[in-house]
């Protein structure tokens, strides 16, 4: 009997398989593309904190070089909570797993931002207080530091992250062994406005904290991005034209990230020895 191929059955019936056949194959390159895609992430984390470093040797250093210096120079991550205390402690010699989710290496920032702490900020806008009582009694808010031994000098990579006026931004900085000190620093956005907040990943905005410090007279002053133009102190770097609410972002992330770091250092001075 032959196929009536004008009827509605054979269509619907043609249409079925052809989504079954391609769906199957989408799946499977996925399911293929995914370690690589994974490598790729990986090796991303890695360029960003060596690049932050500040030092020659990481300077420019290449997603595909990545991880193959990445053990060269990080010889320590930590993890701490809120409160300052050491969770999670590890060495280059251990291997970094993706099933260990307090290792330093697979904190995500950004995923705890959106999950655990802008909840709480937007729960208790403009109450400063019950916003700290909430973000230190969590147990579910980490900080990774990343820990460079090079030249006979220890450096402190640590990490931010926070909103910009459209989406998240984030960023490493890295602390010298006086714990106040910032050496170097990366920034990156998901969906900041092109020639405006996007700038933020730019390297002149980036170079501006080298030689910047988070404290005066041994009290905690936060970082912050000022107005173009502005006669700038040691704890204020120039912002970008056009992207008042970008700068309001990165100030409101360093402020509440960096303090936790600062307080840690400041409370354990053998750390940094």
């Amino acid at each position: 009997m032959a196929l009536n191929k004008d009827s509605n059955v054979y269509t619907i019936a043609f249409a079925t398989i052809m989504v079954v056949i391609v769906g199957g194959l989408l799946a499977f390159v996925s399911m293929s593309l995914k370690p690589m895609q994974q490598a790729n992430v990986k090796n991303e984390k890695m360029q960003n904190i060596l690049q932050a470093i500040g030092i020659e040797e990481t300077n420019g250093v290449t997603r595909e070089e990545a991880g193959a210096k990445f053990n060269k120079f990080i010889t320590r991550r930590v993890t701490i909570n809120y409160k300052g205390e050491i969770v999670s402690d590890k060495t280059a010699n251990d291997k970094i797993d993706a099933q260990d989710k307090l290792d330093a290496f697979n904190i995500d920032l950004r995923k705890e931002y959106s999950r655990y702490v802008k909840p709480i900020m937007s729960r208790n806008k403009g109450d400063d207080a019950k916003i700290q009582e909430l973000l230190s009694n969590s147990t579910d808010i980490h900080f990774p530091i990343f820990v460079c031994e090079h030249g006979g000098e220890k450096y402190f990579i640590v990490s931010a992250s926070g909103k910009g006026l459209w989406d998240d931004i984030w960023g490493y900085l890295c602390v010298k062994s006086d714990g106040e000190t910032i050496n170097g620093s990366v920034f990156d956005h998901k969906g900041e406005t092109a020639g405006l907040g996007s700038k933020i990943s730019e390297t002149w905005f980036e170079d501006q904290f080298i030689g910047k410090t988070m404290a005066e007279n041994g009290a905690y002053l936060p970082l912050s991005v000022e107005k173009p133009g502005k006669d700038l102190n040691n704890h204020q770097v120039d912002g970008i034209s056009g992207a008042t609410f970008t700068g309001i972002g990165v100030n409101e992330m360093l402020e509440r990230n960096l303090a936790v770091y600062y307080n840690f250092f400041k409370n354990n001075p053998e750390f940094t020895k």
